[in-house]
């Protein structure tokens, strides 16, 4: 198990580029499944959860070839369906939550698929109904074997249908979109997630020669059609990454500017850290962020506290829930933090209570942070990441913390972040990774 040695205290300064958006990548390779022929797929982040889920695909058949270190060409068109039935691929797909979206484009290319009980972050309860309730409704079988922890889905042709989804579930719609795109006659998804991560793929598969209409929108107009084609595609700029790092920069007092952010893409994010006090500048598709000695959260116009919470896109993504949470344990104020949708993602604010933030824990949805103003310095201690978003929170608290800091269980963070240690070090920071 990997640890980070982290000495607090330092100032960072200079330029750094965010990684390819995980949460994109999952989905846009689980989508080369749907042709034969070739797809390339640029700025593919290279962490944890994106090479197993290369690594299964290339177990089932499919071709990748590294092309450069963030770039891949797939092709496939020898998939083999057998390996679904294998002990190494329900070994392998339940190591990631991602594996859950290769069900839609196996059930609409082969008619019939088949995947483990995922893993992925120990957030919370993290139901599939959505997926699979989408399946049934074009057309196909679904199974569950209690005993083996295994999915089953079978269709001999799936049909486009109306779909209302019971939530914008963005894993869900994807698969469900990519089952549709091969169903015979129209699909129309309502209440279909509409994050960048999803418009990505829309497009995408357009360019493949799906027809997918009212894209970045909560109702998709899907046309079937007989079969897909190759392309070329860029993943985006990870937002997640980019709001780590205006976080950490308020947090170490530095001065750095993000490049190529793909501003028109981060939608509420540089709002929501500006409500916090951070100042930020946009330029160009730049993200200049400057050294600041303290940042105000602000207040509701009534003068009571501010909340931030979590919504479906256009609204506030969870993922940096924990970030923003972090970030106010040195502003000026109080804020009051709300995750709605997962019951333990804020379980980890015991080590940040242990570093010395002032943090009153409501309930498993909701906390207080009582910002210290950089009054009282957060120390140094030993601690454990409990999963990828907690994980580089507890990074930032400890590059911004009096003393040494260690935090175990660091392939968490390696399974979202890229090489993070040797990218904060160029900037200044000192982290230390050991075995």
């Amino acid at each position: 198990m990997g640890t980070f040695e982290i000495h607090g205290g330092k100032s960072l300064k200079g330029n750094i580029t965010p990684q390819g958006a995980k949460n994109e990548a999952l989905q846009v390779i689980c989508a080369v499944l749907l042709t034969p022929e070739a797809v390339i797929i640029r700025n593919i982040p290279n962490i944890v959860d994106v090479n197993k889920l290369i690594g299964l695909l290339v177990d089932m058949g499919v071709k990748a070839e590294g092309l450069d270190a963030n770039t891949y060409r797939f092709k496939a068109d020898q998939v083999n369906t057998d390996y679904l039935h294998s002990e190494g691929f329900k070994k392998k797909g339940a190591e990631l939550r991602g594996s859950i979206m290769i069900m839609g484009p196996l059930l609409a290319r082969f008619g019939k698929g088949s995947i483990p009980k995922p893993g992925g972050d120990k957030i919370g309860r993290r139901r599939l109904d959505t997926h699979f309730i989408g399946f049934q409704k074009l057309g196909a079988d679904c199974n569950f074997d209690a005993n083996e922890s295994f999915y089953t889905a079978e269709a001999k042709a799936l049909k486009g249908t109306y779909i209302h989804m019971d939530e914008a579930s963005v894993t869900g719609t994807a698969n469900v979109l990519m089952a549709a795109v091969l169903a015979r006659g129209k699909t129309t998804i309502y209440n279909a997630a509409c994050e960048p991560y999803l418009q990505q793929l829309c497009k995408m598969l357009n360019n493949m020669g799906a027809r997918i209409s009212g894209i970045g929108s909560n109702m998709l107009t899907i046309e079937g059609v007989g079969e897909l084609g190759g392309c070329d595609h860029r993943v985006l700029p990870d937002m997640i990454e980019i709001g780590s790092f205006i976080g950490m920069a308020a947090m170490t007092r530095s001065e750095i500017t993000i490049k190529a952010v793909s501003y028109p893409d981060l939608g509420i994010i540089p709002q929501v850290f500006g409500r916090l006090g951070i100042q930020m500048e946009r330029k160009g598709d730049d993200l200049y962020i400057p050294q600041q000695d303290s940042y105000k959260i602000d207040a509701f116009i009534d003068g009571s506290i501010m909340t931030v919470a979590d919504a479906p896109w256009p609204g506030f993504t969870p993922d940096l829930l924990s970030i923003i949470l972090v970030t106010a344990t040195q502003a000026c104020g109080s804020v009051l933090i709300h995750q709605k949708m997962f019951e333990s993602r804020l379980f980890f604010t015991d080590k940040l209570i242990d570093m010395g933030a002032q943090i009153i824990l409501c309930d498993p949805h909701r906390a207080t942070v009582i910002g210290l103003d950089r009054k009282i310095a957060l120390r140094g201690i030993t601690m454990t990441s409990p999963d990828i978003r907690a994980g580089v929170s507890l990074l930032i608290a400890a590059m911004s913390a009096d003393g040494i800091s260690y935090i175990h269980n660091i392939e968490q963070i390696d399974r979202g972040y890229e090489n993070i240690d040797m990218r904060l070090n160029q900037l200044g920071a000192d982290i230390r990774r050991t075995d």
